[in-house]
């Protein structure tokens, strides 16, 4: 297991994927999976950063792991901001032109659709999204 833990900015985002591909490219993850690992954690720690904190900062913890029994990874993002499941929110609905969807929600369907799996748990004051991809 490897973990990072820095503050909710945006500034910082180069060291998560840095951070990340270190992990993928050492567990031979092949280069079309890692981009689509990337722009997962890139949008779920962006949204960390926008909103867990606002107006402040806080940190912000990823978690990376091989699961036992599979190959491929699962990234866990925990921060102790405000509550919120980006789960519960229902799926925006692609098949409507962009003028008549309703803003917001479509990074994390994207983020959804592109893992194998993810799960959200609110513990001990804490958000606690795990996010799955195999390759």
């Amino acid at each position: 297991m490897n973990e990072l833990e820095l503050d909710a900015k945006v500034d910082n985002l180069e060291e998560v994927l840095a951070f990340m591909d270190q992990w993928l490219e050492a567990h031979d993850c092949p280069m079309k999976v890692q981009m689509q690992i990337d722009i997962a954690v890139e949008e779920i720690f962006v949204n960390v950063a926008h909103y867990a904190y606002t107006p402040n900062v806080g940190k912000v913890k990823i978690r990376l792991e091989k699961p036992a029994d599979s190959t491929g990874v699962d990234i866990t993002f925990i921060d102790s901001g405000i509550p919120y499941d980006p789960l519960a929110k229902p799926d925006p609905d692609v098949t409507l032109s962009a003028e008549e969807r309703q803003i917001g929600g479509l990074g994390i369907f994207m983020v959804k659709k592109s893992m194998d799996s993810m799960l959200y748990e609110y513990t001990d004051g804490q958000n606690i999204l795990t996010m799955r991809k195999l390759f």
